[in-house]
């Protein structure tokens, strides 16, 4: 018997019991056998260890009603996985992982409850203190890239992106000094979306003061709103040139701009 949150049930008596997931111990998993790990994206058993204690407790395991689950969480993280990595549609899985559907069900839930992001966000709290960083960053690098769209891309959600002549989607994407992902956008190549990401970004990450951007800052800082409104509220306090935001160091090649108070976004660092 066991117990999880203040709740006893019995494990599975399946003969095939191979893995640990609630699926196999306490439902039906077993009933389907064990899958062998064939692909590069099939996850260690190091891997498994860390993910395993950060899935969500079925419904039907806090008496919610519903049936036991019959297929293993861990084959449908390696499905996921392989769909991800592969760039395939659900629909053409491989037989070995569980039924197609059944894997979309799974990720869609995880996805509506945040579970995805909150994956995310664990592993890179992990990596950070493994490298001897506190947990949560206190700068980052924001950067964008436009990319051209297929031709069966909707008009609504591509543009066109005069400085790089591309008709597509730009993704913005946040990240922190070590390279790991803090957020990431996704919007049609004529949109400029900097000050909806770093308020984003300062929303989740309250120990970030510091953002670098590219050569573009100049228009980074068009696209954030209004530069000076940031930078004062930040007590920036070096006099800009003329065409730099306010609070740029002239002497520089490295523009930056510190947040000081709470609440108010990281002012982007254009790198000249």
């Amino acid at each position: 018997m066991t117990q999880f949150n203040g709740i006893t049930w019995a494990e599975s008596t399946s003969a095939t019991l191979a893995c640990d997931c609630l699926a196999h111990r306490f439902g039906n998993a077993g009933d389907h056998g064990v899958r062998e790990r064939r692909y590069p994206t099939d996850m260690s058993d190091a891997e498994w260890a860390v993910v395993r204690p950060l899935l969500p407790v079925p419904g039907w395991l806090r008496g919610r009603g519903g049936q036991p689950e019959a297929y293993c969480h861990r084959a449908i993280l390696d499905a996921i996985r392989y769909l991800v990595d592969n760039g395939t549609k659900w629909r053409a899985m491989p037989g070995d992982f569980p039924p197609w559907h059944r894997v979309y069900a799974f990720f869609r839930r995880w996805r509506d409850h945040g579970l995805v992001k909150e994956f995310h966000d664990r592993l890179r709290r992990q990596v950070r203190e493994q490298a001897g960083r506190d947990p949560e960053p206190s700068a980052g690098v924001i950067d964008s890239q436009s990319v051209k769209a297929d031709a069966v891309v909707s008009a609504d959600s591509r543009g066109f992106d005069g400085g790089k002549l591309i008709n597509g989607r730009k993704r913005h994407a946040v990240v922190d000094t070590l390279g790991l992902l803090l957020a990431v956008m996704v919007t049609a190549a004529d949109t400029a979306a900097a000050q909806a990401l770093l308020a984003q970004v300062a929303t989740a990450h309250r120990r970030l003061a510091l953002v670098w951007a590219d050569g573009g800052g100049a228009s980074w800082s068009r696209c954030a709103g209004n530069w000076s409104d940031w930078s004062t509220a930040a007590g920036c306090g070096n006099s800009p040139t003329a065409g730099s935001p306010p609070g740029c160091d002239p002497g520089s090649r490295t523009r930056r701009c510190r947040a000081g108070v709470t609440g108010v976004p990281p002012a982007a660092v254009g790198i000249v």
